[in-house]
């Protein structure tokens, strides 16, 4: 019984945070409608160059496009449970990327309010789970 929760534990896991970060790109893509966070590429290149001050501006526009890219394929292999670990390790990182980010160009608070840290430290437990 323990291990069958155990394993519905992780593709609940899995699915949820890939959920989550499809949801994101959604919204960028304007699928969630004009009151939603960004509601458009445009709005969202704009927020990206916000919290990536610190590049120059050509890195900033393609930090939009990569982190949507892995955002993409890492809920991809999230949900198809392929290279589960791997999938894990990089939406792991790519969260405290944009955790960081956040941090230093918004303050400590915003990171928190959309449960970026969370969501960070979730995917990093599921790469350390076994039966993957």
């Amino acid at each position: 019984m323990a291990r069958k929760m155990e394993s519905s534990a992780r593709i609940f896991l899995r699915i949820a945070i890939a959920v989550t970060m499809l949801s994101a790109v959604a919204d960028r893509f304007g699928f969630w409608g004009a009151q939603s966070g960004w509601g458009n590429w445009q709005n969202f290149e704009k927020y990206t160059t916000e919290l990536t001050f610190f590049l120059p501006g050509i890195l900033s526009k393609f930090s939009a496009y990569a982190a949507t890219f892995f955002e993409i394929v890492f809920s991809v292999m999230l949900i198809s449970g392929f290279r589960t670990r791997e999938a894990a390790i990089g939406t792991g990182v790519l969260l405290m990327i944009f955790a960081l980010s956040m941090t230093i160009s918004l303050g400590v608070k915003a990171p928190l309010d959309y449960s970026v840290w969370v969501g960070s430290a979730a995917a990093f437990f599921l790469a350390a789970q076994r039966g993957r």
